[in-house]
């Protein structure tokens, strides 16, 4: 009876480890070595085409270097272009079968994968602590946050595909009631979708779902840091059981498939998140729809009436949360004079109680995902100590690793003042009206997110009106979810709208079929 009791109790603690904290490698390994042992072989991950798991012709690999460590932490296959024709011919013959699947079904299979994704969100959350250092319990964050957006596709998916409208011809001047219109939304075809390298997991699934209930194929290409998050990811789907050929997952150098895959014609939509790569895919893509998201500079306003605690509160959490590595975190604070020594020190009193560390001890401050973006993050800070900013902190960074640092004082002639560090930096300017925060707002080349910090309602909506950006969040920091919300950026920040029940209504098209009945014979006369 001892023994049962020492084993209830181990398996109690295991149960409650896993849901509270981040398993040690090695468990990990053996927890995901039966369920993904058919992804990879050897050390080089295979690529995913028409339901099966296969290397690359090439020969090649493609390394994935972990942040932390700054070595090589997994490798993944670099696929040919050969590679990539075979993966749009079966997306485009399993996508005819996909489109005749009743909805309800298509619906089940992402229930499915959904329950799937989250069971295995420890051993997907180990690959993104390692590929691209994101603390461990935001990594399993991420993945529970996937699961739960592919079940809402599924039931928004049923709900807007579920619905058509009738039209009749006399609603229309000078017709006479001899036609029915009926619309009904049916899918594009093959959906090419690229996730950035910050949240792979999810800003995959976000083009996933909503392309696959729609009855479209996918074709996934994912970012080099966080493709083994992805491939893990697909295999939930492949374990969910959809069709052959429906998902694809193809890895490679984007210099040698990147342009044959965006401008390939066998896609018939492209869904992209990231940087200036978007604006060139933009240029050269074919006359498809494009949902791009492609970064930000996003202003922070405060008010001289604002809870500078709250302010101060939102700017660590909007700015500095995993380590500044997000499109909608705070990228500028434009602060009205008269209350902005007190904001600053409120700020720094926080900021010195950020922890700075390895991602597995769940630090605040992680490393960046690369040692070039470090290189180009210190490139804005030491241009910024040039022209005279006021360091809040000492800078500090070791490999990839850059201490947080809110810099005081900034003036426009700085680089940091309009460029994205993508970093643990941030910049803080002050202003004397209104109108000369808007106008910093709205001169930036970006018009992702913004927000404004005010007990002044009327002030606020007025502002978020005159903001040049997607959204503009009213006393809180930016933030892309929840994800049924829209999220859409102007000017440089993309094109389209997503958004669980936009990205359905991006990835069909309307269908209408017309009934001509004959002309009546009765006069109204």
């Amino acid at each position: 009876m001892i023994v049962l009791q020492l084993w209830l109790i181990l398996l109690l603690y295991l149960y409650t480890y896993q849901t509270i904290t981040y398993y040690p490698t090695d468990f990990l390994h053996t927890l995901s070595s039966g369920v993904f042992s058919e992804i990879f072989d050897g050390e080089v991950y295979k690529y995913y085409v028409d339901g099966e798991w296969k290397k690359s012709s090439s020969g090649k690999s493609v390394a994935i270097i972990n942040p932390t460590t700054r070595k090589t932490q997994y490798k993944v296959q670099a696929c040919t272009q050969e590679e990539v024709n075979k993966v749009m011919e079966m997306a485009k013959e399993a996508q005819k079968l996909w489109a005749r699947t009743p909805l309800w079904k298509r619906a089940e299979l992402l229930h499915k994968a959904a329950a799937i994704l989250k069971e295995h969100k420890a051993p997907i959350g180990e690959c993104l602590v390692k590929e691209i250092a994101k603390p461990a319990k935001d990594a399993v964050t991420e993945v529970v946050r996937s699961g739960d957006l592919i079940s809402y596709c599924a039931e928004e998916g049923v709900r807007i595909l579920g619905e058509g409208k009738l039209l009749v011809s006399d609603s229309f001047p000078g017709n006479e009631r001899t036609k029915y219109c009926l619309t009904s939304k049916i899918p594009l075809g093959v959906v090419l979708a690229i996730p950035p390298f910050n949240y792979p997991v999810n800003l995959a699934v976000s083009k996933i779902g909503p392309a696959l209930i729609a009855g479209n194929s996918l074709v996934l290409k994912p970012p080099t840091q966080g493709a083994v998050a992805c491939l893990h990811m697909v295999h939930c789907f492949h374990l969910a059981g959809f069709p052959k050929g429906l998902i694809s997952c193809i890895t490679g150098k984007g210099s040698e498939i990147g342009d044959f895959l965006t401008m390939h014609p066998g896609v018939n939509c492209i869904s992209f998140t990231g940087g200036d790569t978007g604006v060139a895919i933009s240029k050269k893509a074919s006359m498809i729809p494009l949902q791009m998201e492609l970064g930000g500079k996003d202003a922070c306003i405060v008010l001289e009436d604002a809870d500078l605690d709250l302010v101060a509160a939102n700017i660590i959490k909007g700015g500095f949360s995993y380590s500044g590595q997000r499109c909608t975190a705070v990228k500028v604070v434009l602060v009205m004079e008269s209350v902005a020594d007190e904001l600053v020190a409120k700020v720094n009193a926080k900021v010195a109680k950020l922890t700075v560390g390895p991602p597995e001890e769940n630090s605040d401050i992680t490393p960046v995902v690369s040692e070039s973006s470090a290189n180009f993050i210190e490139g804005l800070i030491m241009d910024a100590k040039e022209k005279g900013a006021t360091f809040c902190q000492e800078y500090k960074r070791e490999g990839n690793l850059i201490w947080p640092l809110f810099l005081d004082h900034v003036r426009p002639d700085m680089r940091i003042a309009w460029e994205e560090p993508f970093g643990p930096v941030l910049p803080v300017i002050r202003i004397n009206s209104i109108e000369e925060g808007i106008h910093h707002c709205n001169a930036s080349n970006f018009g992702l997110q913004g927000c404004v910090f005010t007990k002044d309602i009327n002030k606020a909506i007025l502002i978020s009106d005159a903001m040049e950006t997607g959204t503009v969040q009213i006393n809180s920091a930016p933030a892309r979810g929840p994800d049924h919300f829209p999220f859409q950026g102007i000017k440089d920040s993309g094109i389209g709208s997503q958004g669980i029940t936009n990205s359905i209504n991006m990835m069909t098209k309307i269908k209408s079929t017309v009934i001509n009945l004959p002309t009546p014979s009765y006069s109204m006369g």
